[in-house]
């Protein structure tokens, strides 16, 4: 491998969100020398408008695209071990009545109009149970609970709902804060030995001798470096496709297909902590899960998205279509008005030819090419519940380029503050809140949700919420802010508002912009007095 110091490295890895991340630090954790440079901020696209789940992807059976689920369903538990202070089991109430139908492009669909016409597109109680009983037993589960029935009429479960519904099934998933994960993934890659380059975009990538020649160019002060590299990992997310074209000139014929998700953030629609797993007489599907406390978080939708160049954005149609698929359902219907946030990310699938943007496969295509000359892999697809296995599966095909490397190890090794066990985490919570009394159980429960065990490192000896420093609303404080742009690759209030946290939902446009001030100051002192 190529040695250190050298301005070269065994991977350039193109893009800051989970997949470039996760790939990076299975790398670096593996001796390789790797670069990794993003654009923007990391989690700054596709990784951080996600629905923030762990699953299998129950609706993935009805393609059946079954291992794909199996996979995603070992990867829950194996990811919830390695970072308990961003992932936590999640029950899903999946409630039942006679119209639901499956979508008509689905095979599930195809096979029962051809077996059982007289159904016409619904989905029977059976068949639901039946897809239920293969998500509790394909991915081998040990920690989370299994699918059970409930009765509407007298569980709290029913109490949002319309009277019509009185049977669900309940059934097991993991949230997970995942621009947090992405960041998380960046900061062990570092303490491994990567080099984490934020705002630097790869301009151009050429080969000489056997070796990529990549032209970065640092977005904030126009600076431009070369850095050399055996091998590039295009993980670019929407950029995927461009990337190929445009700076690797490569000659393949590999695409993305971009698909836009979208979701809603309202008040707190229901009291419970549970989430709800919505079906539509169009044979879409909805969550709606509990958000930031005091929120509930709709989506997602499924829309062709043409340019990745054009920001996402949650349109007034898809906003309506939620707001309306879940007031199908719930007895206190809401309304646009009822809306606080929206957001929306773009999906890269491989584009394999499927005829709508919801049937597009969710499962990740590796491909290296060679036509440029030295070899790139290009990442397509995946989902967040997968970004560790397809990172394994990048570095088996490093592996054959470069030669045998160290074997796997990222299999529950915690992540940056998730040294502890996923039923430690109350205990921690109350733990801190009684060795630092003037946070109170909601402060500790935010810095402990996403800090872990590195909350206490944040706070250090101080006695008092002055001791923090200034205090930029929200609980935020300057030690807060400080540790992000430190050791966390924050720069801009956005980056800490709406993706390190989701303070942004409780916070001024003056308190956004005295802590944008504050970053930007701060960042400004950093470089002049390493220029010194």
């Amino acid at each position: 491998m190529v040695p250190r110091g050298e301005d070269i490295c065994d991977l350039l890895v193109i893009g800051g969100g989970i997949n470039g991340c996760g790939v990076a630090r299975d790398a670096a954790g593996r001796g390789l020398s790797v670069t990794l440079a993003e654009m923007s901020d990391l989690a700054s696209a596709t990784s951080s408008a996600s629905t923030k789940l762990f699953h299998g992807g129950l609706r993935y059976l009805e393609y059946f695209e079954f291992r794909l689920v199996r996979e995603s369903l070992i990867e829950r538990e194996t990811l919830l071990r390695a970072m308990p202070h961003i992932s936590w089991p999640m029950r899903f109430v999946l409630p039942y009545h006679k119209d639901m139908r499956f979508e008509s492009d689905t095979p599930t669909y195809k096979l029962l109009n051809t077996l059982m016409p007289w159904m016409r597109g619904r989905r029977p109680a059976w068949l639901i149970r039946l897809g239920l009983f293969l998500y509790d037993n394909l991915g081998g589960r040990k920690i989370l609970p299994g699918t059970a029935t409930l009765d509407l009429t007298d569980a709290p479960e029913g109490a949002p709902l319309q009277d019509r519904f009185t049977k669900a099934y309940e059934y097991s998933d993991c949230w997970v804060e995942d621009s947090r994960l992405v960041v998380l993934n960046a900061r062990d890659a570092e303490a491994r030995g990567a080099r984490i380059l934020t705002r630097t975009q790869v301009m151009s990538a050429e080969q000489s001798e056997g070796l990529w020649q990549v032209t970065l160019k640092d977005t904030g002060s126009g600076q431009t470096r070369v850095v050399r590299a055996r091998m590039i990992v295009n993980a670019g997310g929407p950029w995927v496709g461009e990337l190929i074209r445009d700076a690797i000139h490569a000659r393949s014929t590999d695409d993305v297909r971009l698909v836009r998700g979208s979701h809603i953030v309202t008040r707190r629609l229901f009291d419970h902590d549970k989430c709800y797993f919505f079906q539509g007489t169009d044979g879409r599907i909805m969550f709606a899960i509990p958000y930031e406390t005091d929120f509930t978080l709709i989506g997602t939708t499924d829309q062709e998205h043409a340019d990745p160049d054009e920001k996402p954005v949650c349109t007034p149609q898809e906003q309506a279509y939620m707001v309306d698929f879940v007031n199908a359902y719930l007895k206190q219907k809401i309304s646009l008005d009822d809306i606080v946030w929206t957001y929306s990310g773009v999906r890269p699938l491989y584009d394999d030819g499927s005829s709508s943007a919801t049937a597009a496969t969710r499962d990740y295509t590796l491909k290296v090419d060679r036509s440029a000359g030295a070899p790139v892999v290009n990442i397509f697809g995946g989902k967040i519940t997968t970004y560790r296995r397809l990172a394994e599966g990048v570095l088996d095909l490093v592996g054959k380029e470069m030669g045998a490397l160290q074997g796997k190890w990222t299999a529950g090794v915690p992540l940056p503050g998730g040294d502890f066990k996923v039923a430690e985490v109350e205990a921690m919570i109350a733990d801190l809140a009684r060795l630092y009394p003037f946070l109170g159980p909601v402060w500790a429960r935010r810095l402990i949700r996403a800090y872990g065990t590195d909350a206490r490192l944040i706070l250090g000896n101080v006695s008092d919420a002055a001791a923090l420093g200034r205090d930029f609303g929200a609980t935020l404080t300057r030690a807060e802010v400080d540790w992000l742009m430190d050791r966390e690759y924050a720069r801009t209030a956005d980056d800490v508002l709406w993706r390190r946290s989701k303070l942004g939902l409780r916070m001024t446009p003056h308190q956004a912009e005295t802590l944008d001030e504050y970053m930007r100051l701060r960042h400004a002192e950093s470089i002049s007095a390493a220029a010194e």
